[in-house]
């Protein structure tokens, strides 16, 4: 049987955001729709992963930060928690040399308090393993919110007898897990819903949101490039006017 050829597209005449975020909603939804449990669903989803990352990598986007795991997440159902932490560990497991292999560097925003030590040490060992790498960086927001973030950052702070004067937006993005990264371009959320979530709320102030229908699991390759096409389409003024911006 010929392998199916995947559609050309080109985003040559078109700026590919350098930074993009993605709330990856939908899968209980999705799972539901088909007769099928919501832990199938999350395991569709961990599988499009895979085909958003080599589509990152071959549109050139330099950084893609995921939406995994919520510090709200915990107050799902605890079969679902389960679930969803051995799909983690599974997905690690598996997808870690290939993700090497294709130079993907890995970073974890968040906070590893209270995960199963065995995932601390495969997320910490995936880490290790991926540091150098430089075609791509993959943030994983995992037992991750905004808001902890930012009180993170505040304590880190103030550990460090940071004094109000000296106090800056540079300074405090400093402080936050995305230290040393430019902030978001494009936020996409999939499934429809017009919510943030607790997530890069310092990051996002002036990224461009795209909301789509589609459910993670539905959201390919050509997806993504609709909603680059979009990001074009937009005029990014920073709070000023156009003539200035």
């Amino acid at each position: 049987m010929a392998l199916r050829q995947k559609k050309p597209l080109d985003l040559t005449p078109y700026k590919v955001p350098v930074h993009i975020a993605i709330i990856m909603d939908g899968n209980g939804r999705w799972a539901r729709r088909r007769g099928l449990p919501r832990i199938a669903g999350h395991r569709a989803g961990a599988e499009n992963l895979r085909r958003i990352i080599n589509a990152c990598v071959e549109f050139e986007v330099q950084i893609l930060t995921i939406y995994a795991f919520s510090t709200e997440n915990w107050g799902r159902p605890e079969s679902e928690v389960r679930g969803l932490m051995k799909i983690f560990a599974r997905v690690l497991d598996q997808e870690l040399d290939d993700l090497h292999k294709q130079g993907v560097c890995l970073h974890h925003l968040g906070d590893l308090t209270g995960i199963d030590p065995t995932l601390q040490e495969k997320v910490r060992n995936a880490l290790k393993l991926t540091k150098n790498n430089t075609r791509l960086i993959l943030n994983v927001a995992f037992n991750y919110g905004g808001r902890a973030e930012i009180l993170h950052a505040m304590r880190k702070m103030l550990a460090d007898n940071i004094s109000p004067d000296e106090l800056t937006e540079e300074m405090v993005s400093s402080y936050l897990f995305t230290r040393g990264l430019p902030d978001p371009d494009l936020v996409i959320r999939t499934s429809g819903e017009l919510r943030i979530s607790n997530f890069l709320i310092w990051q996002a102030a002036y990224a461009e949101y795209y909301p789509t229908p589609a459910y993670w699991p539905d959201f390919g390759r050509e997806e993504l490039y609709e909603a680059i096409i979009a990001f074009n389409q937009r005029h990014r003024r920073f709070g000023l006017v156009a003539e200035d911006s």
